[in-house]
């Protein structure tokens, strides 16, 4: 008899509860509803992509292909003092331009990685300063993204090209500096030599 009380007394209180909850499950539930759908609708997609001037990430990594580039292995000071050649590319992440010329940056790489230090700067992260030394980067940028210059190996630019950049054109100025052969006498562009053949001109 207590038990079916005391049953009785549950079953009670629990249809309280129930109407009591209702038109709170109900709000809750149209709660739900709102923010799922928002997540599904009203938020856009990555929108950042090559041609426009969105930040979407590093550059030679989603563009180049070769994340490795930024952060550069060595500093400048370092490099002029080894009496390595240096090509610094100023740019920012955020400039379609700088992000078409990322893959132009990462083959020039591929080819002459080895003979000469690659040094992506992205201008956001030079110091502000009235006057720069020879042995930082500051002193070799002109307000431009991209910026290329390349040192050669006694300290000299023998190439400071602002905007986008044609491969053999950069390339013209590594041969100069590696004194390779022009290349209307080797074998065409288009045709492009493995790395292999060019690491071992560049090697000589």
């Amino acid at each position: 008899m207590i038990f079916h009380l005391l049953h009785i007394d549950f079953c009670k209180t629990v249809a309280a509860c129930r109407s009591w909850l209702r038109p709170f499950a109900g709000c809750l539930l149209a709660l739900l509803i709102i923010l799922g759908s928002g997540l599904w609708v009203g938020t856009p997609a990555a929108q950042a992509g090559i041609n426009d001037d969105r930040f979407d990430g590093n550059i030679y990594a989603l563009y180049g292909g070769n994340g490795s580039l930024v952060p550069p292995k060595v500093k400048l000071a370092d490099s002029l003092k080894q009496g390595k050649p240096a090509l610094l590319v100023f740019f920012v992440d955020d400039s379609s331009d700088c992000k078409q010329f990322a893959p132009v940056v990462s083959g020039l790489q591929s080819f002459y990685g080895r003979s000469t230090d690659f040094l992506p700067l992205n201008v956001d992260a030079l110091p502000v300063k009235s006057t720069y030394d020879k042995t930082e980067p500051g002193y070799y940028y002109h307000g431009v993204v991209p910026e290329t210059v390349l040192i050669d190996q006694s300290g000299k630019v023998v190439l400071d090209a602002k905007g986008q950049v044609a491969f053999e054109k950069v390339d013209d100025a590594f041969r100069e500096v590696f004194d390779l052969v022009p290349r209307e006498k080797s074998v065409e562009l288009m045709k492009r030599r493995s790395f292999n053949e060019y690491s071992s001109e560049v090697s000589k």
